[in-house]
């Protein structure tokens, strides 16, 4: 405990300042949170440390620097592959011109209570997405969350509490319309199955909201944790996720 308050009031401190040089500008900003699977835990390669001139991430310290994983820092020890790089790169390769910036805020083993408004996580990720949007513009969340509530009392109020946080962070951050992007849990943990069955309703809950499937992706040895290749095509399926969703809402 005295570790994690540790970190995140520095993060806090660090964020609030804003002091970081060289920051690239009009950068498409994506928010990262959530738990550990968010985080990452997949074993780092050489491959996943080479870097894409037009993508970037907020470090520690509040500064922009090339994105490579472990892009999180939540736990250095055990931080690793996540989601959020591929989705990155997909991203960077479906608008040639654009500039990716990823804000990374997920904490591994924390709870959906641990994010509510108010809390240290939520106000972190708050205050690190106000520096980042000196240089940028929201352009969505990516959220994984949830081995932390798979009991089934907090399964049964986890739309509303979710919905809760989402219709107040959008609303701190003045993006009420940037879309928001709910991974499965693994289907390879049985306890997953009752969570993930719920997750509709959060979709139904949270306008701009899509559900992305892990069937099919497997752990890293663990049971618990996604491997470095399962993020990898998780983070394929939540920027086509995001693709859908922006369709969506031009044809609106």
């Amino acid at each position: 405990m005295k570790r994690y308050t540790s970190i995140l009031t520095a993060c806090m401190l660090l964020a609030v300042s804003g002091a970081f040089a060289d920051t690239p500008a009009d950068l498409q900003l994506f928010l990262l949170i959530g738990q550990s699977n968010m985080a990452g835990r997949g074993k780092v390669t050489p491959a996943d440390q080479q870097t894409n001139p037009r993508i970037f991430m907020l470090d520690q310290a509040g500064a922009w620097v090339p994105a490579k994983d472990p892009v999180h820092f939540d736990k250095p020890k055990v931080a690793g592959v996540g989601p959020c790089s591929e989705f990155a790169r997909c991203a960077a390769a479906k608008a040639p011109e654009a500039k990716i910036g990823l804000v990374p805020c997920a904490f591994g083993g924390t709870s959906m209570d641990q994010w509510k408004p108010g809390s240290a996580l939520y106000t972190n990720a708050v205050a690190r997405m106000r520096v980042a949007l000196k240089n940028g513009k929201l352009a969505g969340i990516l959220w994984h969350q949830g081995e932390a509530d798979s009991a089934a009392a907090k399964v049964a109020t986890y739309p509303a509490r979710f919905a809760a946080m989402v219709s107040q962070l959008r609303q701190d951050l003045d993006s009420k319309d940037v879309p928001v992007m709910v991974g499965e849990l693994g289907h390879f943990r049985p306890a997953s199955a009752p969570f993930n069955a719920m997750l509709p309703q959060v979709a139904a809950a949270v306008p701009r909201c899509a559900v992305i499937s892990a069937e099919g992706l497997g752990h890293g040895g663990d049971s618990l944790h996604f491997s470095a290749d399962a993020q990898r095509l998780f983070g394929k399926r939540y920027f086509e996720a995001y693709e859908r969703l922006g369709k969506e809402n031009s044809q609106r």
